[in-house]
């Protein structure tokens, strides 16, 4: 049974951190490139961010290009979303999701087949 498990979100401040964590089972974690993405109200899914499967290249989105940094640990089967000078505007449900974000190959010529899993999402509120 595979889950994606999401953890890590809260209140922060504008200028507060928070780390994600998404803890994966049930598929070969380390032979996938994973994503974070989120949705805030009323809004469209953002991809954020997106990792090679062995953690060797980096997606950004431009809005959290500079803020936000993704890595993983093969060996504990988990993907990490650490968020630094936070927004309000970066208020949403934040997803972990197995797979790149759409138009990223990572280190791959063409990405390798896979079936795209999702948690069930972290709420990041950026508020005073």
């Amino acid at each position: 049974q595979v889950q994606l498990v999401e953890s890590g979100g809260g209140l922060a401040q504008p200028g507060g951190s928070l780390r994600l964590s998404c803890a994966a089972s049930g598929f070969t974690f380390s032979n996938y490139l994973m994503s974070w993405a989120r949705q805030a109200p009323g809004k469209e899914l953002e991809w954020v961010s997106g990792i090679h499967s062995d953690g060797s290249d980096k997606y950004y989105a431009d809005s959290v290009k500079g803020r936000f940094t993704i890595s993983r640990d093969n060996a504990k089967n988990t993907v990490y979303l650490q968020m630094n000078s936070l927004k309000p505007e970066d208020t949403a449900l934040y997803y972990c999701a197995s797979g790149p974000p759409p138009g990223y190959h990572g280190q791959y010529d063409e990405i390798p087949p896979y079936t795209r899993y999702w948690g069930q999402g972290t709420q990041v509120t950026v508020s005073s």
